[in-house]
């Protein structure tokens, strides 16, 4: 209880007391015929974003995990556009990824704009599909496993053309500083927590998803130029759905707080289209935002070392789950 009160606390002090040193993406700021996939996007953040990039001519992939037809109906009466179209995946399933993967491979275009947003909190300890804790599973296993087979698959071809870098954003938080160095002995391993521990857990889920954003950057952009522009950031408190699965006795008091002092996902929005739209964010690679400022994330996620025994020991994780072929 103490661990959520803090975490709400100083989300919020973030919110009122952080000077913005980043200057919003001006609305006439265009993204014509380039085709945008936003996860968890039926609703909060990522319908925000949804509706931002479709807005400014994107063509969105709104991918989803349940049947959310009125949630597309939404975006393209909010953004004015009807280039945006519902894709099915559920994170906490391999099996299910790999299906929406194999349906973008057969669409004749490239994905230019990927927003992995898509989030999960419960209460207690829960399983995915295939046995790994749900947050990590959701929030580091199943973008790794996305955004290897996007490129693999070829819908997203890096570019150093001008104007033509396709760029990769990862919503994280910044509860990502909480957590301890990931313990790569029991990588993987399940753990039964409470409660208590369901915020701690939470940050271990997104380091992992920093340390592998930068891991990412690295290796996708060896040299001087930039191939694929790679960047993660946390949106700050936002007012969404995500607390959805707090416990009953905490709803009368966390959502209150959540609508009065959290922001509206369209403000949230503002780093999430900064990292897809801003000019400066295509030509470099690697940045972390926290509302509209850059900084560096924690210095575990910004360790090479642990980014590159990240990247192996995760890619031997998902080698168990990959179908025949793959």
């Amino acid at each position: 209880m103490r661990r959520i009160i803090k975490a709400v606390s100083g989300a919020i002090g973030d919110r009122y007391s952080q000077q913005p040193t980043l200057d919003p993406v001006p609305e006439n700021v265009r993204i014509d015929n380039k085709t945008c996939l936003v996860t968890g996007a039926n609703s909060g953040l990522g319908k925000a974003v949804a509706v931002d990039l479709a807005r400014r001519g994107g063509r969105v992939l709104m991918a989803c995990r349940g049947g959310h037809p009125d949630a597309g109906e939404d975006v393209r009466r909010l953004s004015g556009s009807g280039a945006v179209e519902m894709l099915k995946v559920d994170l906490a399933d391999f099996k299910s990824v790999h299906a929406l993967c194999d349906q973008l491979r057969s669409d004749p275009g490239r994905v230019d704009i990927a927003v992995l947003n898509a989030g999960a909190m419960p209460r207690t300890a829960r399983r995915s599909a295939q046995g790994y804790e749900l947050m990590f599973a959701v929030h580091f296993l199943a973008n790794r496993l996305l955004i290897g087979r996007l490129f693999a698959d070829g819908t997203i071809r890096p570019s150093g053309e001008p104007g033509q870098t396709p760029r990769i954003v990862f919503v994280a938080s910044e509860q990502h500083r909480s957590a301890r160095p990931i313990d790569f002995d029991a990588f993987g391993a399940f753990t039964d927590y409470g409660l208590k521990d369901g915020l701690y857990y939470y940050g271990l889920s997104k380091l992992h998803l920093v340390t592998y954003a930068r891991e990412l950057s690295r290796r996708l952009n060896p040299g001087p130029g930039v191939r694929v522009a790679v960047h993660s950031l946390c949106p700050g408190a936002v007012n969404s759905n995500l607390a959805r699965d707090a416990p009953a006795f905490l709803k009368p008091v966390l959502f209150p707080v959540m609508r009065l002092a959290f922001a509206s996902p369209e403000k949230a929005a503002a780093p999430v289209i900064y990292a897809c739209c801003a000019e400066d964010t295509g030509r470099r690679s690697g940045a972390y935002l926290h509302l509209m400022q850059e900084k560096d994330p924690s210095p575990h996620a910004m360790d090479e070392a642990a980014g590159a025994r990240l990247w192996e020991a995760s890619a031997a994780l998902l080698a168990k789950h990959a179908p025949a072929g793959k």
